[in-house]
């Protein structure tokens, strides 16, 4: 490769860590052309972008990106590829389930949302992280909760009351 070649290279990568705010490095190497199919099909349903990827090539676009990746750099030894995704979730969650199967990927690190994450083990951590729109259900489900019991007070207390309104009337009349 070529210094022009690797500069273009570094100059991708350097824009794809700046586009996207959920990047996961993993090592994939060891999977067959098969498993390795599968997990890109599995990448391309969940809307994750999985790209191979030079770790001094990746190294140097970490350095020349405006994020702070922490100690994330430290972890790119051997294979390693670059997942992004919109989702803070989703390829954590690609991960654990094609490792149902075999024991790769490998979780090297994350980076979510300007939150570092390093090694195999925060995987199940990753998994349990809400995405924007579970946040904003779960918001939008704790504010209708008063509102749904107010209105249920009133309309069981609503009924209560013209009971005790017809049962005064007829005691009168």
């Amino acid at each position: 490769m070529t210094r022009e070649e690797k500069s273009q290279v570094i100059e991708e990568l350097t824009l794809q860590l700046a586009d996207n705010s959920n990047i996961y490095l993993a090592d994939i190497s060891g999977l067959n052309a098969g498993s390795t199919s599968s997990l890109r099909r599995a990448c391309f349903k969940a809307n994750v972008k999985l790209a191979v990827v030079k770790n001094t090539l990746l190294e140097k676009a970490m350095e020349a990106s405006d994020k702070d990746f922490g100690d994330l750099p430290s972890v790119l030894k051997g294979n390693t590829s670059v997942m992004y995704s919109e989702t803070g979730n989703a390829p954590a969650k690609i991960i654990k389930t094609f490792r149902k199967k075999s024991d790769k990927p490998l979780l090297k690190g994350a980076f979510i949302a300007e939150a570092i994450y390093i090694g195999d083990e925060q995987l199940d951590a990753l998994v349990d992280i809400k995405s924007k729109e579970e946040v904003i259900g779960d918001i939008i489900a704790l504010l209708q909760s008063p509102a749904k019991n107010v209105v249920s007070a009133l309309k069981s207390s609503g009924g209560k009351l013209a009971g005790i309104i017809k049962t005064l009337s007829e005691k009168e009349g």
